[in-house]
């Protein structure tokens, strides 16, 4: 075994060893059965105050831009989609539907939507006018993103950002490795951790989505229609070994089985 080698085993093993810290299921399985243990390294209160001060930044920016709720009509639509999507996360959280919840439409271009720790939502109308949304597909997308609220995936994220930095620190200290095979190994760390904990995420999102969606009477067919959509637009997209997000085509597949699993819960919400 090389230096090289050597020092990339120690990192992974310090890693191994501080993930030994904390793990927690942060929800219930629901129908979708969500089931992964979760590293938590830093605490729910501290992500849900700073998403409370940066979701008021963004506000106040869009604000001055005057980018802030421009359509009434929109605005009134998500919230009304959102309103009866929100009961439905009782499913996974008991404490979820009683969050500070809140819905706010940006006006932009882009294709996003997200909603930060504590049930804090932003839309874009770019997402909804470029992909010409049915209320059925802005309901998949509101689900996916709350889902990630759910299951507390920034405060899971930031952990493992931590928690490679900690990896890191004792390597340096243990080894005096630094400079570019320092570099390397955060290479090697991130590709190993980030990447594949980031789809996990993604993949978690849209299964819980289409769940809440069914739950609130809303066709768990549409977030498939969506990706189908958003494939068309991801021209030139990286293939998925690269990307954060599971490739179109794979999610699509995922949620086609889903969306079958729930639809019993649609149609007796639509009953």
């Amino acid at each position: 075994m090389n230096r090289s080698i050597k020092l990339l085993a120690i990192g992974f093993t310090l890693l191994s060893l501080t993930a030994c810290l904390g793990t927690q299921q942060t929800t219930k399985q629901g129908t979708v059965g969500i089931e992964r243990q979760q590293l938590m390294m830093i605490s729910e209160q501290e992500m849900t105050q700073g998403a409370d001060k940066a979701y008021d930044a963004i506000l106040r920016e869009a604000r001055e831009k005057k980018t802030l709720n421009t359509d009434p009509k929109m605005v009134e639509r998500i919230r009304i989609i959102g309103n009866r999507l929100i009961p439905q996360t009782a499913v996974y959280r008991a404490d979820a539907p009683r969050w500070d919840w809140e819905i706010n439409l940006i006006k932009s271009d882009q294709l996003n939507a997200w909603c930060m720790p504590g049930g804090k939502i932003a839309f874009y109308t770019g997402i909804i006018q470029k992909l010409n949304l049915s209320d059925d597909e802005i309901a998949a997308i509101m689900g996916h993103e709350m889902a990630h609220a759910l299951r507390e995936h920034g405060r899971e994220r930031a952990s493992q950002a931590q928690l490679t930095q900690v990896g890191l620190t004792a390597l340096q200290i243990f080894t005096g490795v630094q400079g570019p095979m320092l570099d390397a190994t955060a290479m090697a760390l991130n590709v190993t951790l980030t990447l594949p904990n980031s789809r996990t995420h993604e993949t978690e999102a849209d299964r819980m989505g289409v769940e809440l969606a069914a739950r609130a009477g809303f066709n768990p067919y549409a977030a498939v229609n969506v990706w189908q959509k958003m494939a068309e637009q991801s021209n030139g997209a990286p293939p998925e070994i690269l990307s954060t997000h599971p490739a179109p085509s794979t999610r699509i597949k995922d949620l086609k089985k889903y969306a079958k699993k729930v639809e019993p819960l649609y149609l007796q919400a639509k009953r």
